[in-house]
Order: structure tokens, then sequence, then C-alpha cells
């Protein structure tokens, strides 16, 4: 998912909880793709890529993990107080 905030641009994943931001959406999808590298080779040099993986709802079949499924995205509208 990729947000546009300000003049700049955040990209997220909630099926690795996992964020970045840059000045243009080009730069944010490069770097996401580079964080997403990152994390998954230092949960997997750590040990603990399976069980972080587990713990974020993903599902091991065979020699494949597959991630949650996003079943919908919507906006629910909310008054927040402006508090002093």
């Amino acid at each position: 998912m990729f947000l546009r905030e300000g003049k700049g641009f955040v990209a997220y994943t909630p099926a690795l909880d996992l964020s970045t931001s840059a000045s243009t959406l080009a730069k944010a999808k490069n770097r996401f793709a580079e964080a997403v590298e990152i994390f998954i080779e230092e949960c997997h040099r750590m040990g603990t890529l399976e069980s972080v993986l587990e713990d974020l709802g993903w599902k091991k079949s065979k020699a494949t993990w597959k991630p949650p499924v996003i079943v919908g995205q919507s906006s629910i509208p909310f008054k927040l107080p402006a508090f002093a």
C-alpha cells in the first residue's frame, strides 16, 4: 500500500508490518523493496523468520509461506476531539 503524506510517500504492508517513506513514489517503491529484502534476510540470519511470520499471521504450506488474506479495506468516519 502506498500513501501520500504531505509532499512525500509512505509504503506499508500489513503482511509484514513494515513501512518506509521517500520524497517520490518511485523512491518509496525502491526503498520498500530494499526494506523487505533486509527484513527477511535479518530474520533468517537471526533464526527468527518462521516465528516472525507466524506471529504476523502467515501460514506454512509444505515449503511455501502464505501471507494473511486481506478481506477488505474501507474508511470508517469518526470524530476525533481536539484536545487542548
